[in-house]
């Protein structure tokens, strides 16, 4: 535990910083869930719609820098590709 006032003020902000970023992964990973649950029940008009929010949540996070700009492009193109291989 740090003793110092500056120092314990940073871990004051990180704690409050994870628990933010926390919640929006958590946020983006329930919207790819449901993406992908329509897929499975072949709604395909709602997973395009929800393609569209899930695309949305990933720029989001990424220019939060909450993920890489490159892990949020390689998360779209592969929901996209799901998306056409089912259709």
């Amino acid at each position: 535990m740090p003793h110092r006032h500056n120092a314990l003020k940073k871990l004051r902000q990180d704690k409050k910083r994870y628990l933010r970023n926390l919640k929006i992964k958590k946020d983006l990973k329930n919207k790819i869930k449901k993406f992908k649950k329509l897929l499975q029940e072949k709604k395909f008009e709602e997973a395009k719609n929800q393609l569209n929010i899930v695309y949305s949540c990933l720029d989001k996070a990424s220019k939060k820098r909450i993920i890489h700009k490159n892990q949020a492009d390689r998360k779209k193109s592969r929901l996209a590709s799901l998306l056409s291989k089912t259709t």
